[in-house]
């Protein structure tokens, strides 16, 4: 009996990845990266417009971070079980809703509330993009152009966010939200006609784990957010400590006595390993502190318009890419444990001068060198960690690392703020000065709050220092680094 021909697998696009399917799920990872730091040039004038406070700032940034961060993997899970295409379309359309309210805010809880389901719907879509990549382009060339153009969202998207977020907030800052609404309704739209859904199988979906490991991080964030404003004795801090630890010791036993658990536990089985995942953890923060609170000094202290911000930020993302191109070369030669020890001693060094600064700093040379330069040694560091963590595994389980790993980076932008607001506002209130409305500020007040702005840059320097001794825990070699990038690119195109 005559056996039936294997079937041919059919890929929408074959050729050129250049068209709507790209569009579609570049402009998803664009505008998912985008808000993740593009409110940033906008606090000081939530600040002054809707009276928003110091700790409402920090929430508007961490309230979308944990969600999209403590939600990913499970996204990936509903992915795998009720299929890419229509969850990146569900996911989508969730965040589009959200940008919308989050326009429409008339107040800092509903402002809050609506980004925290901004960072819901980046959950449930953003995990599909690069599996859709893989059932739309065909393999070869398309496919090749296509992992290339949606991985360089991150860059575009980090400089972009920062002249996009600057420009729109001087019309209003209600426009940094708004313009994803169009733009969420295209991506849908295209979606549906172009994109092939990948194949998909139900499989347990961890949800208590997620929200275990959710709830605990934003309890703790809360507790520390609000600990200075409403007092550390005050029932609510000191509930929200003990809930989230308890809701933290809750995770782990119940993600070692489940099927299918998120993080499963043999992901920390290699010290070197777990080594990474801190070092991933503590670098995110490092960024995101440092984003945050150097947006607020330029505009609080140094009187940056949002637009003129954003520019002046431009030479740090210039010095993520330097750093990067540097490590990737270098990284073929040199144990990582060096590079990235090296790297986080330039950040310390960096970091500690910056933290010296007041208001009357020029942005030529000072400000203009120190972007480049602490730049550098981030850039470094998101090269090398993301490799570390695939070296010596399975290519089943490139995805799923990669995957724990990006939760992780996204994680410690959000508790590096929540936590270090409150360093930042103790100091300024220490020495006389005071949080919110900087147009009714005195100089001496102004001083104050740049005061406290400069000590969290302190206390980031002390964080890469600690990365520098993690770093030379690590054992990998440059041959061990050379064929994790190899398989990253295989299973990429695989």
């Amino acid at each position: 009996m005559l056996q039936n021909p294997a079937v041919t697998t059919q890929y929408p696009v074959t050729q050129r990845a250049f068209g709507l399917a790209i569009f579609v799920l570049s402009g998803l990872q664009l505008m998912v990266v985008l808000d993740g730091s593009v409110v940033i040039l906008a606090l000081p004038r939530l600040q002054q417009e809707m009276g928003l406070s110091s700790s409402g700032s920090a929430w508007t940034v961490t309230s979308y971070g944990l969600t999209f961060a403590g939600l990913m993997l499970l996204g990936g899970r509903i992915g795998d079980a009720f299929g890419r295409k229509r969850m990146l379309i569900v996911g989508v359309t969730l965040f589009t809703f959200a940008s919308l309210l989050c326009g429409l805010a008339t107040g800092e809880a509903m402002l809050i509330a609506a980004r925290a389901l901004q960072g819901t719907g980046a959950a449930l879509a953003a995990p599909s993009a690069f599996a859709l990549v893989a059932t739309t382009f065909a393999p070869g060339k398309a496919r090749n152009q296509a992992i290339a153009i949606v991985g360089s969202m991150v860059g575009v998207g980090s400089v972009g966010g920062l002249v996009i977020g600057g420009a729109l907030t001087e019309l209003s800052w209600r426009w940094i939200f708004l313009i994803n609404v169009p733009i969420g309704v295209l991506i849908v739209i295209g979606a549906v006609y172009c994109l092939a859904d990948t194949d998909h199988h139900r499989v347990g979906l961890d949800i208590r784990g997620a929200v275990l490991g959710t709830s605990a991080c934003t309890a703790i964030v809360f507790a520390a957010t609000e600990g200075p404003e409403l007092g550390w004795g005050h029932w609510s801090i000191i509930g929200s400590l003990v809930g989230g630890l308890v809701l933290l010791i809750a995770f782990v036993f119940a993600e070692r006595r489940v099927d299918n658990p998120l993080v499963p536990w043999t992901l920390f089985d290699s010290r070197d390993r777990v080594a990474t995942f801190a070092l991933i953890l503590l670098a995110g923060g490092v960024l995101g502190a440092m984003t945050y609170f150097v947006a607020q000094f330029l505009q609080n202290v140094l009187g940056y318009s949002p637009l003129h911000a954003g520019i002046a930020c431009i030479p740090f993302t210039v010095g993520i890419g330097v750093g990067a191109a540097a490590a990737s070369k270098a990284a073929l030669v040199i144990a990582p444990r060096w590079l990235l020890n090296g790297a986080a001693i330039v950040l310390a060094i960096g970091l500690l001068f910056a933290s010296t600064l007041d208001r009357d700093v020029t942005y030529v040379p000072t400000l203009l060198t120190l972007l480049v330069v602490i730049g550098a040694g981030v850039g470094v560091a998101m090269v090398l960690t993301p490799l570390c963590v695939l070296v010596g595994v399975p290519a089943s389980d490139i995805g799923p690392l990669a995957a724990v790993g990006q939760m992780y980076m996204n994680l410690g932008t959000p508790l590096a703020i929540g936590i270090l607001t409150p360093v930042a506002v103790s100091r300024t209130l220490s020495l006389g000065g005071r949080t919110g409305n900087t147009a009714t500020m005195t100089p001496a007040q102004i001083a104050a709050l740049g005061n406290g702005y400069t000590l969290v840059l302190a206390v980031c320097a002390g964080v890469a220092i600690l990365i520098a001794l993690v770093a030379l825990t690590l054992r990998y070699t440059p041959q061990q680094i050379a064929q994790a990038h190899s398989a990253q690119e295989e299973a990429q195109r695989s």
